[in-house]
């Protein structure tokens, strides 16, 4: 599989990235790039769930279908949710109607609020298991990783807490989205962005 493709504008990308123009606009502007905010973390922790099993790209172009679903993933409103949402979330053709997501979703708001209400922060709890330093950068898509063992670690902590649909395959493209790695791949324009940004 060739690493990089050229974009729309002919810079070099990870070799997804330039195969669509969701993708382009995607991965130029946010996938990698530091989340830090609790909304933008549940958000993606969610919509990483959703997509297990399915094309990243659906869930992308359903995405804003996704926020007015889910009440723009306000963590605090989200907890509040009961069996009348789910039921409105399962008659909903905008997003994906699988309840035992719907329902993790929900039940990861319900455990993201449990933290506050104790003093945590569910960033930086996902950002404690971000690796130290600079890492070398991947020159493949066969050189990057599904699972590693800061994503079990998360998973372990995530699913103690209660959270659900978190296992490590999906803690790991969370901290990828979220920038608590950079997998941009050697060459990729967006690479250096995204370093100078994560260890800011």
């Amino acid at each position: 599989m060739k690493a990089l493709a050229n974009g729309s504008d002919g810079r070099p990308r990870c070799w997804w990235g330039a195969s669509t123009p969701d993708y382009e606009r995607y991965h130029d502007e946010e996938w990698g790039r530091p989340v830090r905010d609790e909304r933008g973390l549940y958000e993606r922790m969610v919509l990483e769930g959703f997509q297990s099993g399915l094309s990243w790209l659906t869930i992308l172009r359903k995405r804003e279908n996704f926020r007015a679903a889910f009440a723009d993933f306000d963590i605090e409103s989200v907890a509040k949710f009961g069996d009348r949402d789910v039921k409105r979330l399962l008659g909903d053709a905008g997003i994906v109607r699988h309840r035992g997501k719907i329902e993790a979703a929900i039940a990861n708001a319900k455990a993201a609020a449990a933290m506050h209400a104790i003093g945590e922060s569910l960033s930086e709890l996902v950002w404690s298991f971000a690796p130290d330093g600079r890492r070398r950068a991947a020159r493949s898509p066969e050189d990057l990783a599904a699972i590693t063992p800061e994503s079990t670690a998360l998973s372990k902590q995530l699913k103690k807490r209660g959270f659900r649909f978190v296992g490590p395959t999906t803690a790991y493209a969370t901290m990828q989205a979220c920038g608590v790695v950079n997998d941009h791949l050697a060459g990729c324009w967006v690479r250096d962005e995204v370093e100078e940004a994560r260890l800011a």
